[in-house]
């Protein structure tokens, strides 16, 4: 973009938090914009036809490197204050290739739906991360490219950086039967779909969500869905809108978990995205006791949006619904800190996933629970967790943004502070956390 859209190829300064324990929080806040969409909203108005305007755009390291990669190939972005971006479209087949390696941080969203859209373009390109994003698979997107004659291939393990040279003869359509639930990989098929000659069709095992589907439709491009199957005819055409990006369920989560767990809190959040196949967190804290109320019900362009009252509430151990956990994967590392207060015991399964985002989040959460003083057990697909008194200590985050706030609100119910290590990597999804978690009354205090 005009202004910094980069975000540095270099490793952060490490910086570590000691939050203090207890209090309460208090206030009306608006977090930043859904990642997801911000993704998706970069992608499809670069290939689109003419001028969209995205309002509410997460000012995060993750989708400013997506915006990045698509000013490497030509398109341009103009950003308007922190949230603004004006992108003039090249169409489907106006990319260009770009002069060095696409860089994508810490985004493994990024990574994975613009290897779908590579895949397809007739030019080579080579994908590259950080650290954390070296050592996430890509074989479960590698392996449907392939089937659409895509030229893709990872390490030796199938991890980054990721070889995109061109197809040839261009992709071919498929039906994808995914194995395990990811809308990510379920993105990435459509996304090469796009480019290819007939109907692509993915089924799902369980619903994920359907930011892909809905901002298809949001620029023109039609997209069947038919219980879990969605499909596209590809060589279509994207027309530029204008798109407003609603507030990040996945980073109000933290707040709604803080609010229920701090006596006397009480915070409303603006504008959150209430896309139903994201509210699966609101399910499972109303079905621990949380007090959550939705107001101001209305939309953002194709999302539903709510602003949401938390109140301070005594939760109670469940045992999560399965159906509900690939509507709050994100979400589920601040549960486990929930589950932590809640009287009685709480188990999660079905949450494999877990085990490949940014870290391995389920034995990251329980490590660092019992570094607290939690009875947390791990298990091959979730975790266990008794209601226990947070004693205070020091957690390693394994450089994950969604760790470190977990305990970072964790503090809120603990006995003596908790120092959590390396939080600078919070910016990567939820710029000005620190900032908006003092503002309602949380004290903490950070050291490189």
């Amino acid at each position: 973009m005009k202004s910094n859209a980069n975000s540095s190829n270099q490793s952060h300064a490490s910086i570590n938090t000691q939050v203090l324990a207890g209090g309460k929080i208090n206030g009306v806040v608006t977090v930043p914009g859904d990642k997801s969409c911000s993704h998706r909203s970069v992608i499809f108005a670069s290939l689109a036809e003419g001028v969209s305007n995205i309002s509410g755009f997460l000012n995060g390291e993750d989708s400013l490197n997506t915006a990045k990669a698509f000013q490497d190939m030509g398109v341009s972005i103009e950003r308007s204050g922190d949230v603004s971006l004006r992108i003039k479209g090249v169409g489907l087949y106006g990319l260009k290739e770009p002069s060095n390696d696409i860089y994508m941080g810490n985004a493994g969203t990024g990574m994975r739906l613009l290897a779908g859209i590579l895949a397809a373009q007739q030019f080579n390109t080579m994908l590259t991360g950080d650290e954390s994003l070296s050592r996430r698979p890509m074989g479960r997107v590698i392996k449907p490219l392939k089937l659409m004659s895509a030229n893709i291939a990872g390490d030796e393990q199938g991890k980054p950086p990721l070889s995109v040279k061109a197809p040839g003869n261009g992709v071919t359509a498929i039906h994808y039967d995914l194995p395990v639930a990811s809308a990510q990989v379920k993105s990435c098929v459509l996304l090469a779909g796009l480019y290819a000659d007939g109907v692509t069709s993915v089924t799902e095992p369980a619903p994920t969500r359907d930011h892909t589907e809905r901002m298809l439709r949001s620029f023109g491009y039609s997209v069947t869905t038919e219980g879990n199957r969605i499909s596209l005819e590809g060589r279509g055409v994207l027309t530029a809108c204008d798109l407003e990006i609603p507030a990040d369920i996945s980073s109000a989560a933290f707040l709604m978990v803080a609010a229920s767990i701090a006596e006397d809190s009480d915070v409303t959040i603006e504008g959150v995205g209430i896309n139903p196949t994201r509210t699966g967190i609101i399910d499972i804290l109303r079905l621990m006791g949380a007090d959550i109320t939705l107001m101001n019900e209305r939309k953002a362009g194709d999302e539903p949006v709510a602003d949401i009252r938390v109140k301070s509430a005594q939760l109670r151990g469940i045992d999560v619904p399965e159906h509900l956990v690939p509507l709050a994967i994100d979400e589920l590392p601040v549960v486990f800190v929930a589950a932590s207060v809640a009287t009685g015991t709480t188990r999660v399964t079905g949450a494999e996933e877990l085990r490949v985002k940014e870290s391995d989040r389920i034995a990251a959460m329980a490590e660092g629970l019992k570094n607290i003083g939690v009875d947390a057990t791990a298990t091959d697909d979730g975790m266990i967790v008794n209601q226990s008194e947070i004693t205070g200590g020091v957690v390693e985050t394994h450089f994950d943004h969604r760790i470190a706030m977990s305990f970072c609100v964790a503090a809120l119910r603990s006995s003596e502070p908790i120092l959590v290590k390396d939080t600078q990597h919070i910016d990567t999804s939820f710029p000005g956390f620190f900032e908006l978690m003092s503002e309602l009354g949380m004290s903490m205090s950070t050291t490189d």
